[in-house]
C-alpha cells in the first residue's frame, strides 16, 4: 500500500512506545500469577454479595461526532460511542461481586495503582463502572485521489471497547469534590475497524461521493490505551442538581499511554444556567468521559445516600464552554502504525481545543434524559495541515 521508509527519529519513538504498550497489554491479557490468584480467590467468595455491591447498569449514552455538522469532511471526520453506566457502589469495593472482566480490571488497578482505593472505607465516596464501545475514523481532505497523499493525514480507523472505574470523592479540608477515573481501552486499528465500510454506508445513504483512497489506510494492528483522568470542582452538597440559577467551574488533568494515543492534558470547563446537574460536566469523546455519579442523575438515590427532596432531578438547561491544552507524544491517526512502517505526517507536539455548547435535562415517563450539543474547535495537529478543524458533537443520555 505504501513503500517502506528509511529509519527515522519516529522509528525510535515507535520502538520505545511499542515495548511500553506491549508490556501494558500483556499485563491485561496475561496477568501475573499473583494477580490471577487474587481474581480467582475473589470469585470464590461471590455468593454473599449484597445488591449494592453487584454490577447493575442504570443508564446509557449514545454520542455522535462529525465534521459534516460544520460543513467539512476531513481529518477527524466521524466518531460514535455507546456507553453503559453502572449504579453507584458505596464504600469498600468487593471485586468478587463482579463478572470476571470487571473483576480482573479492578484487580489490575489495585496491582498497578494501589492508591486508587486506598481510602475506600470513606462512606462518602462512591464508585461506578463505565463500559464503552466506539469507532473513530480519519481521512485526508481530498476525497477524489486514489493514490497515497504523503502530505495529508492518513486514512485511519479505530474500533474499540473501553472499561473504566470512576471514584467520586469529597475532600472536606478543601471543600471540593474530585472525580478520579482509570480506564483501559482495547481495540483494533486498520481495515478490521470497518471504518471504510461505515463511511461508505453513510455517504451512500446521504448521496455523498465516497472517499477513494481507503486502499492506503493504516495496517491492521491491536490497539491499547490506559488512561487516568482527574476532575475537580467546588463541593455543592449531595443531590442530582444545584437548584436555581448558578455557575461553576470544573478543572481537569489527564494522562494517556498506549498506541492509540500517548498524551497529557489540562483543561477547564465553565457552566452557567438553571438547575445545573451536580456532575462533572460535558465533553467530547475521550476515555473515562461518561461518569454519572448517584448525586448527578439517579432518580431515587440509594438507601445509603438518599437524595433530599429539594435536590432531586428537575428540568434544567445550561450553557458551557471548555478549554483544553494537550501535549502529544503519539497519535496513531498522525504517526501511523506502531508495529510496522506506514503512512504518517509530522505531528505537532502541542494541541489546543475549545468547545461551546448547551445541555438540557428533564424527566419523561419516569426516566431521566439529558441532551448535550456542542461545537468543537481544534488547532492544527500536524505541520502539513493547512487549516484548523471544527466538528459537531451530540450526546443523548437516558436512565433506565
Amino acid at each position: 500500500m505504501c513503500a517502506p521508509r528509511p529509519p527515522s527519529a519516529n522509528s525510535f519513538v515507535r520502538h520505545g512506545l511499542g515495548r511500553t504498550a506491549l508490556a501494558l497489554a500483556m499485563s491485561v491479557l496475561f496477568p501475573s500469577p499473583a494477580l490471577a490468584q487474587a481474581v480467582n480467590e475473589g470469585a470464590a467468595g461471590a455468593g454473599d454479595c449484597a445488591a449494592e455491591q453487584t454490577l447493575r447498569f442504570r443508564g446509557g449514552t449514545a454520542r455522535l461526532e462529525n465534521d459534516l455538522f460544520t460543513g467539512t469532511d476531513q481529518n477527524y471526520t466521524n466518531g460514535v460511542a455507546f456507553t453503559l453506566v453502572s449504579h453507584d457502589i458505596p464504600g469498600r469495593l468487593r471485586p468478587e461481586c463482579f463478572p470476571a472482566p470487571i473483576r480482573l480490571h479492578a484487580q489490575l488497578i489495585r496491582f498497578v495503582n494501589p492508591g486508587f482505593w486506598a481510602d475506600a472505607d470513606n462512606s462518602a465516596d462512591t464508585q461506578n463502572v463505565v463500559v464503552r464501545f466506539g469507532q473513530s475514523m480519519y481521512t485526508p481532505e481530498d476525497n477524489t485521489r486514489r493514490d497515497l497523499i504523503p502530505n495529508d493525514r492518513p486514512y485511519a480507523g479505530l474500533l474499540y471497547m473501553g472499561l473504566a472505574w470512576n471514584r467520586r470523592k469529597h475532600e472536606p479540608e478543601s471543600n471540593r469534590e474530585m472525580l478520579d477515573t482509570r480506564e483501559v481501552t482495547l481495540g483494533v486499528i486498520g481495515p478490521w475497524s470497518m471504518a471504510e465500510q461505515a463511511q461508505n454506508l453513510v455517504h451512500d445513504l446521504r448521496g455523498i461521493d465516497r472517499f477513494r483512497g481507503w486502499d492506503h489506510q493504516l495496517h491492521n494492528e491491536p490497539a491499547f490505551q490506559a488512561a487516568l483522568d482527574l476532575k475537580y470542582k467546588a463541593y455543592r452538597g449531595d443531590g442530582a442538581i444545584i437548584p436555581g440559577f448558578s455557575a461553576d467551574a470544573i478543572r481537569s488533568v489527564g494522562l494517556r499511554l498506549g498506541n492509540i494515543e500517548t498524551s497529557a492534558t489540562l483543561g477547564i470547563e465553565g457552566r452557567i444556567g438553571w438547575n445545573l446537574p451536580n456532575d462533572f460536566g460535558s465533553y467530547p469523546i475521550r476515555p473515562g468521559a461518561e461518569n454519572r455519579p448517584s448525586s448527578a442523575t439517579s432518580l431515587h438515590g440509594s438507601s445509603s445516600r438518599p437524595i433530599p427532596p429539594a435536590r432531586r432531578p428537575r428540568p434544567g438547561v445550561h450553557l458551557f464552554g471548555i478549554l483544553e491544552a494537550k501535549a502529544v507524544a503519539w497519535d496513531f491517526s498522525l504517526d501511523g502504525n506502531l508495529f510496522r512502517e506506514s503512512h504518517s505526517v509530522t505531528r505537532r507536539p502541542w494541541v489546543a481545543q475549545a468547545a461551546f455548547g448547551v445541555s438540557a435535562q428533564g424527566i419523561v415517563g419516569g426516566r431521566g434524559y439529558r441532551l448535550a450539543v456542542m461545537r468543537v474547535y481544534r488547532s492544527r495537529e500536524f505541520e502539513e495541515q493547512e487549516t484548523k478543524q471544527a466538528y459537531g458533537s451530540i450526546a443523548l443520555s437516558v436512565e433506565f
